[in-house]
């Protein structure tokens, strides 16, 4: 197999200050020493806790064909004569990488952003493109100015569907980084109060949401969520920018892409979809209105990029949830089975919301068999809400309510807003921190319950989650 990229290619892209001596092909791309592979190229970047050139040499022991260093660092690498790049700025070298991936990639380039969905439809496009041709996205949600061009730089040459999510959480972040995708089809999952605390309004989120636009190639193409209340917004924006292929999704029958109906069950859904003047119908293997319209976007792109639909819809019939957002898992407790639902990736109001209904669906068909069935509502603080973060957090009293939650187990000193104004019969328990859920939950689980987790990155409710698949794990 030919290597990603070969010696010559690599230091032509790199540009280096320096190259001492010579270089072998490069098989990977690296910025994390403990996962580097022989043959890999590793680039020691300074993060917010690590400098990577303290793990240079750990690097090169593990088999890295090439360490790519900051000129600033030569002197405590002066041993070194080959097996090391200097450039002047390591993160630079690793976007100008990515820049000379994009360049050689014959084949289309799909890029997503979105207050939420971006993950999730990233890894649903990425299985559902798959019957077409070779794909190439980031395994995690590399989304940010060291992600993004981490993963064009791992993209292979003859990549025929690049999908690339790209995340903010400041104005101007996302023109960067599409600056260097440069996508064929770019698509906006939806706009709500997500890093709301970095913004002064949602106009404002997206404003920046839509500097996707200024990346597209020309004569390529935009999706946009129709039902979202900025669709309009983001239409304009797009044609501000000079592009003419300009397609809605969402639930009017006048939208490009219209989810005609849609038959929601605890354990996936059923749609009927239009797309684009052809009708399908498709079986969700996850649950949830919010995925129904995720899949609706998926198929849309799918279909723009020239894929094959019918084999990304039977793909669709078998993609489940990831890690953290929304992974099912059995928990076997000793008097029966739980359900155990993993969102604790992130959270923002819409997202939670939206996570809620899906446990109001009830518990799949074999819990559904059971008399007692709980639901069971784990929340951690929804970060970055700025000045209206307590009012947000009290305004999922009237989900949790309407939805009919059995009991709700609340940590941060955010969720303490909700905590006050939640009706006692509900109440499970409060912690400070997500650590100080586990034991109540654990001596509160009966068979049959369903229990979701979810809170924001920073929440660290994936503790609770270890926790209970370490102890409950069939």
């Amino acid at each position: 197999m030919s290597p990603l990229w070969s010696a010559a290619d690599f230091s032509d892209a790199i540009a280096p200050c320096d190259q001492p001596g010579a270089l072998f092909d490069i098989e990977g791309i690296s910025i994390d020493s403990r996962s580097v592979e022989k043959g890999d190229a590793f680039f020691a970047i300074k993060g917010d806790r690590f400098d990577g050139h303290a793990f240079a040499r750990a690097a090169l022991e593990a088999g890295a064909s090439v360490v790519v260093l900051a000129d600033a660092q030569r002197s405590d690498f002066a041993d070194l004569s080959d097996r090391v790049v200097f450039v002047e700025d390591v993160l630079s070298a690793l976007e100008r990488v990515g820049r000379a991936a994009r360049q050689r990639v014959k084949g289309r380039i799909l890029a997503i952003t979105g207050s939420v969905g971006k993950t999730s439809t990233k890894d649903a496009l990425r299985q559902c493109l798959a019957p077409s041709g070779k794909v190439h996205a980031a395994v995690a949600s590399f989304n940010n100015h060291w992600g993004v061009p981490l993963t064009l730089a791992r993209m292979p040459s003859d990549t025929d569907y690049g999908i690339f999510e790209i995340g903010m959480n400041h104005s101007g972040e996302i023109r960067v980084l599409v600056d260097m995708v440069r996508p064929d089809i770019a698509m906006v999952t939806t706009v709500v109060a997500a890093h709301i605390g970095n913004f002064d309004s949602l106009d404002d989120i997206a404003a920046a949401k839509a500097e996707i636009f200024e990346g597209v190639v020309p004569g390529g193409a935009v999706l946009v969520n129709g039902d979202n209340a900025f669709g309009d917004f983001l239409v304009q924006k797009a044609q501000e920018c000079g592009l003419e292929r300009i397609y809605r999704f969402g639930s009017d029958a006048a939208f490009d892409s219209c989810l005609t109906s849609a038959t929601l069950k605890p354990d996936g859904s059923d749609l009927d979809i239009a797309l684009f003047g052809d009708d399908y119908s498709v079986h969700l293997a996850a649950p949830g209105v919010h995925l129904a319209q995720n899949a609706l976007a998926v198929l849309s792109a799918v279909h723009l990029a020239h894929g094959n639909v019918r084999a990304a819809i039977q793909a669709l019939g078998a993609h489940q949830a990831s890690k953290g957002r929304g992974e099912r898992h059995e928990l076997a407790l000793e008097t029966g089975n739980a359900l155990l639902v993993d969102e604790s990736y992130n959270a923002n109001p819409s997202s939670v919301e939206a996570a809620l209904k899906v446990l109001a669906l009830g518990a799949d068909q074999d819990h559904g068999k059971l008399a007692s069935v709980r639901h069971i509502a784990v929340l951690g603080d929804m970060l970055e809400l700025g000045d209206e973060s307590a009012s947000l957090h009290v305004a999922l009293k009237e989900t949790i309510v309407t939805c009919g939650i059995d009991r709700v187990y609340l940590c941060g000193p955010m969720m303490r807003h909700l905590w006050d104004c939640l009706p006692e019969a509900i109440k499970a328990s409060y912690a400070e921190r997500s650590e100080g859920l586990i034991d109540p939950l654990k001596a509160d689980l009966q068979a049959g319950d369903v229990v979701m987790v979810k809170g924001s990155l920073g929440s660290r409710m994936a503790i609770i989650v270890s926790n209970l698949l370490e102890r409950y794990k069939n």
